[in-house]
């Protein structure tokens, strides 16, 4: 699962951004992954990041051709009338912050769009795994390994990890930590909570079916390894762009190496 920041529905990719996201998907094909589904949340910049995966998968691989299943299920949380923005500071006559004390005062107004409940968040989730994730899984054979990239926001990418927990693994017994790998103060105590997600980081799991199918398939029937959280192996060395990093992305922009002719070898 990799996390995409978005602070407007119709954000765009930066410059910065598009070369995160090329190196994410070189990182991710020079690992061998090679993807049998991609979803992305629908907003663009998420969209361009799932692009980037598929463009670094090698042609030869054996795979049908694939496209993006874009979902709003997996757009960032709505943010309502506070979306886009500037941030509301604390009062300093007020124990609530400043969006909580603008809240109260404009709640009735005509038009007024309160931002979206974690309940909500977590009913999305909750679908994309059952309805998308779930099948996958089920399907997997010996023959048949499914290799799924999902793309979405930093919000919305740790309520889909709570989801994953809930349904397949409630009891937590049946989650592992691959070597290396720790969360918290080490331990597996708060898998609920993975921190924070940098731009393109990603977090690597393995999910395998550990008995045979029931009629109410649920992750307690899996075993989840966790392989890496937020991994960030793919932006070491990379520079911010100077001057150009946070301007919107032209894909028809050049890149700097097609302005010199390759040598052909003798």
């Amino acid at each position: 699962m990799e996390r995409q920041s978005t602070t407007l529905p119709r954000s765009t990719l930066t410059v910065q951004g598009a070369l995160q996201a090329e190196r994410l998907g070189q990182h991710l094909a020079a690992s061998g992954n090679r993807f049998t589904h991609v979803f992305a949340s629908d907003l663009q910049r998420a969209v361009k990041t799932a692009e980037a995966l598929l463009v670094a998968q090698p042609k030869d691989h054996g795979s049908p051709e694939l496209t993006v299943r874009q979902l709003s299920q997996l757009r960032e949380q709505d943010f309502g009338f506070y979306e886009g923005k500037p941030f509301y500071a604390r009062q300093r006559d007020s124990k609530k912050s400043g969006k909580e004390n603008h809240r109260s005062k404009h709640h009735d107004d005509p038009g007024f769009q309160d931002v979206e409940s974690k309940e909500s968040m977590a009913a999305r989730t909750g679908t994309f795994v059952s309805d998308h994730l779930s099948p996958l899984v089920e399907e997997e054979t010996l023959e048949r390994n499914n290799v799924v990239a999902i793309v979405s926001h930093g919000i919305l990418l740790s309520h889909l990890w709570r989801s994953i927990l809930g349904i397949y693994a409630k009891d937590r017994t049946t989650v592992a930590l691959a070597s290396g790998v720790s969360i918290g103060n080490g331990g597996v105590a708060l898998l609920e909570y993975l921190g924070g997600w940098s731009n393109t980081g990603y977090l690597e799991l393995d999910v395998t079916r550990s008995s045979p199918r029931t009629e109410d398939l649920l992750l307690a029937h899996c075993t989840i390894l966790i392989r890496t959280v937020n991994g960030k192996e793919h932006l070491r060395g990379l520079k911010r762009a100077r001057g150009v990093g946070s301007s919107q992305y032209d894909e028809g922009q050049k890149k700097i190496e097609s302005f010199f002719k390759k040598t052909k070898p003798s």
